[in-house]
């Protein structure tokens, strides 16, 4: 029995019962493809070849046996292959086939449906083809009849549409206002810090200044400004990094002796050359961000400033050892030499800076990537000529040895007066007592800050039997800094206010996070003299200890409470005093 008189039909798949319940069949398929062979020449060029009819009885037989699993397969010829159409030729055919369709839609032609459901399979599965808005639609599920609106919603699986009824049974709200799409705010800050200052008018100097500022490029002569007017008129330009090489030579006078740039950040090679031939007979000269000084500069430099005996640089990364070594043979009489961020220098420069500059009292090498304990050997020749000595920061926290430190200190410690060991790591409470007690007799400054090793007892320990360990005790020191130290407490605190309370300028103790608020009220009585205070991640102190600080010392000029909450808005404020860090959550 032939399948074209067989009844019986098997299983089909989904996709094939769907595409029959929307009335999509081979026959629609097969003439709408013959509709798109008889169209094509139309459209193309006169030249097309034209494609072959199928046979008569091929179409009933492909009829029998559709499926929807080889629906790619039907009619799957090659396309002829079409010349290049021209411009015109082409707005021609779009016009012709346009005009086509709209005669078609007009005669009310089956054929003429906005979109082919063959070319369009996944659009038909969302079945976004929606009645017009007013017709009259039966809902999928409840099959009552409706009026469509443009609420209207699509069944979930379709076809069909729903009522309003079924649509908010299902879950879903066909009323809803589509969600506007959230904007992404900034990130604000959590806090708010509050800084209080005291606002004064400016004085009429300081007003000239800002006005010369502003209009820095268009001055030509001002002629002699006088040496503080100077001073603050080079801060003013480094604040806005305006300072160029066309408007330095404000600052520049063949009998200066001495010369301070804050901010040498557009200066060049060559202007810095010129800075030496413009003033020669500079004795101290001091350079922030120079960092466009390079051995060129150094070779200028050879030839003038025969009178400098004190210089400062902050980042002269481009200076090599020769150019180091150059700078030493001709500056012998240099007695201060402070750099900072030199990578560059290493052993080699230093045994040719104590071999040639045999005077200096001032040193400073902080920031250098290269420092070890071989520089610390050299730099003990010195013996105890040296009044100032700063290591800070070395590239490697860890490269200098207490050992070598405690050595060094016992070669030139007995007139050093300002000591700077920033971020040593290896320095414990040992360094305090083999290094400093027995062979420091007048230190002024000592900062220890990012020491992570010292203790509590230990550092207590050391100022209380400081003046007692040598026959010359070390008088109270004016300003220390044993910041971020997180082990030091109470006891470390009431031992440095017993040694040096009362001639007390600078303290900080910023990060001492466990000092009790009875231990930091003493501040306030033990140290008449102070001006500057930082008492930043003491987590005790609140409005009370500022207001103690603020009514006995008279002298407070800042006070620093960065990560201290118990302050509040209230904070007792003074005429001439600086609060800077109070934190208000917001």
């Amino acid at each position: 029995m032939s399948r074209r008189n067989n009844n019986v039909r098997g299983p089909t798949s989904a996709l094939t019962e769907f595409l029959r319940e929307s009335g999509i069949t081979p026959t629609t398929i097969a003439r709408r493809a013959r509709t798109r062979q008889v169209e094509q020449p139309e459209a193309g060029p006169s030249n097309t070849v034209q494609q072959q009819q199928p046979e008569a009885g091929a179409t009933n037989e492909a009829e029998n046996e559709y499926n929807s699993d080889h629906l790619d397969e039907e009619d799957e010829e090659k396309p002829a292959k079409k010349r290049k159409m021209t411009k015109a030729a082409e707005a021609k055919a779009k016009a012709a086939a346009k005009a086509k369709a709209k005669k078609k839609k007009g005669d009310g032609d089956d054929d003429s449906e906005e979109e082919d459901p063959y070319n369009a399979l996944s659009k038909m599965w969302k079945d976004t083809s929606k009645p017009p808005v007013g017709s009259f639609e039966n809902c999928a599920r409840c099959t009552k009849q409706f009026t469509v609106t443009k609420y209207t919603m699509a069944a979930n699986p379709p076809p069909g549409f729903l009522c309003h009824a079924c649509a908010k049974s299902s879950g879903a709200d066909p009323f809803k206002k589509p969600a506007a799409p959230r904007k992404r705010k900034a990130p604000a800050d959590k806090r708010k810090v509050i800084h209080f200052e005291e606002r004064r008018f400016p004085s009429l100097a300081s007003l000239c200044i800002q006005i010369i500022t502003a209009h820095i490029d268009n001055v030509e002569a001002l002629g002699d400004i006088g040496r503080l007017n100077q001073e603050e008129l080079a801060k003013a330009l480094s604040r806005n990094r305006s300072l160029t090489a066309e408007n330095v030579t404000l600052f520049y006078n063949d009998q200066n002796t001495e010369l301070t740039l804050y901010d040498a950040t557009n200066l060049t090679p060559s202007a810095f050359m010129d800075l030496a031939r413009r003033n020669p007979f500079l004795t101290n000269l001091r350079l922030d961000f120079c960092g466009r000084i390079d051995d060129s500069v150094m070779d200028t430099w050879v030839t003038f400033f025969p009178n400098l005996q004190r210089i400062e640089l902050l980042g002269p990364f481009l200076v090599r050892v020769p150019g180091w070594k150059t700078f030493f043979k001709t500056h012998a009489k240099i007695e201060g030499f402070l750099i900072t961020q030199s990578p560059r220098f290493d052993l080699e420069c230093t045994q040719s800076m104590v071999e040639n500059c045999k005077k200096i009292k001032e040193l400073r090498l902080n920031e250098i990537g290269k420092m070890e304990d071989a520089i610390i050997e050299e730099l003990q020749k010195y013996g105890d000529q040296l009044t100032y000595l700063e290591l800070a920061r070395p590239g490697v926290p860890e490269a200098l040895s207490e050992k070598a430190l405690v050595d060094l200190m016992s070669a030139v410690g007995k007139n050093l007066t300002h000591l700077n060991l920033e971020n040593n790591i290896n320095i414990t409470d040992g360094f305090l007592y083999r290094g400093l007690k027995p062979h420091a007799r007048n230190l002024e400054t000592l900062l220890l800050r990012l020491i992570p090793d010292l203790t509590d007892a230990g550092v207590a320990e050391f100022f209380d039997t400081w003046q007692t360990a040598v026959d010359e005790p070390n008088p109270p020191l004016f300003r220390i800094d044993f910041s971020r130290a997180h082990e030091l407490s109470d006891k470390a605190l009431e031992s440095l206010l017993q040694h040096s309370g009362k001639e007390l300028i600078h303290l900080d103790i910023n990060g001492w996070k466990s000092t009790s608020i009875e231990a930091v009220s003493k501040i306030a009585s033990l140290c008449p003299e102070l001006q500057q205070l930082d008492i930043g991640w003491c987590r005790e102190v609140d409005d009370g200890v500022v207001q103690e600080i603020l009514e006995k010392c008279e002298k407070i000029r800042e006070v620093k409470v960065w990560g201290c909450q118990r302050i509040s808005l209230q904070c007792p404020r003074k005429r001439g005093v600086n609060i800077v860090g109070v934190e208000v959550a917001v």
